[in-house]
């Protein structure tokens, strides 16, 4: 099972280096919260690009 990256959004604001790093080491998507709820998912635009690549294979 895969390590799901979960944090606040709030983080950004304190911790974006931080967050800049996890996202580009381990080429996963970081998904974010406000008030508890799923929000926003942040991920490197090397996997985003990947992943972009990958969907036209199947269209």
């Amino acid at each position: 099972m895969e390590n799901i990256i979960i944090k606040p959004i709030f983080d950004l604001r304190t911790k974006l280096s931080e967050i800049s790093k996890i996202v580009h080491e381990t080429r996963k998507p970081i998904y974010l919260t406000k008030n508890g709820c799923g929000d926003m998912v942040l991920m490197s635009m090397d996997a985003y690009q990947d992943m972009m690549e990958e969907n036209e294979i199947y269209l």
